[in-house]
């Protein structure tokens, strides 16, 4: 028996937005439009723009939707889509980003600090830090993306 595929998506106010900050913090690559390759993520968008105005989609349509893709092919592919509405609470799936693999201690609390600032330079905005509680807890910082969806630097 074959497994399904996983694709996650997310609601966003502003797909392209959102999109740019989780293709730099997971190292993804933007979907090309039909027709093109992966290839660096402002070639792409521009891409993108160029096929949606040669479409004539109305330019007000063009912050519609934004899919990434792992370049390697091995990660689930992200789909955002925009919705009217705005976030109103905590999520319900939540999302670890797995920036320390292998540490622990003191050096993975410093990893995972490395990598929150360089998320936050990104729009992140960093919520709370877990200290390591052993044997049940190796420690974590809780992030918030640009839209204010939380997920754990773990």
């Amino acid at each position: 028996m074959h497994a399904p595929d996983l694709q996650l998506t997310f609601d966003a106010a502003s797909p392209r937005r959102l999109g740019l900050f989780w293709a730099e913090a997971l190292g993804y690559a933007v979907d090309p439009p039909p027709g093109g390759t992966i290839g660096p993520v402002d070639e792409t968008v521009a891409a993108w723009l160029e096929f949606l105005a040669s479409s004539g989609l109305p330019e007000d349509r063009w912050d519609d939707a934004m899919a990434l893709v792992d370049p390697e092919g091995r990660r689930p592919r992200i789909f955002i889509q925009k919705v009217p509405e705005p976030k109103r609470a905590k999520n319900r799936l939540h999302i670890d980003v797995r920036a320390a693999p292998g540490l622990s201690g003191e050096e993975r609390m410093a990893a995972l600090e490395r990598e929150a600032e360089r998320l936050v330079g990104l729009g992140a905005t960093r919520t709370a830090r877990f200290e390591p509680d052993p044997p049940m807890s190796h420690g974590f910082i809780v992030m918030a993306d640009p839209e204010g969806n939380e997920f754990c630097l773990d």
